[in-house]
């Protein structure tokens, strides 16, 4: 044997940081392909012990630590893998090679408990935008499964108790020996007489049929805190679905739903809207009074406003979600043009046209606003 330690990370095929799981899966595909009742070649059962080996000392958190510092721990062990005609002598055994194979060997694992975990539930709430921003305390309805009062979870009927399942003999597996190309092999099954929890009950209680729970309405309140955006989700712990045989409940998530406002469009903390003015109020400027969600707030359209200005509210927004802080409230300003003028009105805007030099040119004249336009690059 050469004196180098032996790369053990290659002869698997899996890089130096590789998972538990990534090297159990190159171990169970090579020895799918060299096992010797598979490929009688001597190289590849030479192979076959070389990987077996590598699996052995890197599924070992012990034995790879060393490998990582550069040592090898088969090097001086005694009895190292293939010092003997038997190819599974010191690293797993046979139930590793049946796991390479089936997936699984035929090891016991016990009853499974009849209590089980409850799932989580999730409720859709729908807030307006008010309740949303300011947060609000609603009571909802909701439906799940919740621990049954006839039995108080055990499935019994009163005065009754589980026995001992007959079959499996309350271990929950029933094993089987099948033959196989490695001999005979035994496979272990949960019972199907007890669904594997090892127990029987011969009276189930009338409410509930033996599962511990019942599904009934109940009324659960939520405070919904300020400042929670639309598809976020509060969980209130221990509220979801009572588990099978009365066990613990799982978890009730409350998803947000935010209906779409009249007025304001929400953008995370801020909030916009727009307000149209005639395009003579945006020239001389003028109040407004606009309701917010604070109630009215008095807004100074100042003289010249133009169109696509926005008007910021300092703190007229959303509340941020816990913090103290708010949002700002973007006005956005539409001047709107008339599409119709009397003709006293006509008159008017022709009046001031001339007074401010903005005439426009009437019967295909080339004078006015064009002309000057047409002045200022040049042209006659």
């Amino acid at each position: 044997m050469s004196d180098s330690p032996r790369d053990y990370y290659a002869l698997l095929g899996v890089r130096r940081d590789a998972t538990g799981e990534e090297i159990k899966r190159a171990y169970r595909k090579l020895a799918r392909e060299l096992h010797p009742d598979v490929n009688p070649d001597a190289g590849a059962q030479e192979r076959f012990k070389q990987v077996t080996a590598a699996y052995e000392v890197l599924s070992d958190p012990e034995k790879r630590r060393i490998v990582d510092l550069g040592g090898d721990p088969l090097s001086t062990a005694a009895g190292a893998p293939g010092s003997s005609g038997n190819p599974f002598a010191g690293f797993g055994g046979f139930g590793d090679v049946f796991e390479a194979f089936f997936g699984g060997g035929a090891t016991s694992r016990g009853p499974r408990p009849r209590r089980r975990q409850g799932a989580d539930a999730l409720l859709q709430v729908d807030l307006t935008l008010a309740e949303a921003a300011f947060g609000v305390r609603k009571d909802i309805t909701v439906e799940t499964a919740v621990l049954c009062s006839t039995c108080s979870g055990s499935g019994c009927a009163p005065g009754t108790s589980p026995r001992t399942c007959p079959i499996c003999g309350g271990t929950g597996e029933v094993q089987s020996v099948q033959r196989s190309f490695l001999g005979q092999v035994m496979t272990s099954r949960p019972c199907s007489a007890c669904g594997g929890t090892g127990q029987q009950i011969p009276s189930p209680c009338p409410t509930c049929g033996a599962e511990g729970r019942v599904r009934t309405r109940r009324t659960v309140t939520v405070d919904v805190p300020a400042g929670i955006e639309d598809g976020m989700r509060i969980r209130l712990t221990g509220q979801g679905e009572v588990g099978p045989g009365g066990g613990p409940a799982g978890d009730l998530y409350i998803e947000v739903a935010e209906q779409t406002h009249d007025t304001f469009i929400r953008e995370g903390s801020n909030l916009h809207c727009t307000i149209v003015l005639p395009m003579t109020a945006a020239a001389l400027g003028t109040d407004l009074v606009l309701t917010t969600l604070d109630g009215e707030e008095k807004l100074d359209i100042r003289a010249g406003t133009q169109n696509g200005a926005v008007l910021t509210l300092r703190g007229r927004g959303v509340p941020r979600l816990r913090s103290n802080s708010r949002g700002d409230l973007l006005v956005h300003v539409e001047v709107r043009t008339p599409t119709r003028l009397d003709e006293a009105q006509e008159k008017l805007l022709r009046e001031l046209a001339a007074l401010r030099q903005e005439e426009v040119g009437v019967n295909g004249s080339r004078s006015g606003l064009f002309s000057k336009v047409r002045d200022a690059f040049g042209g006659r």
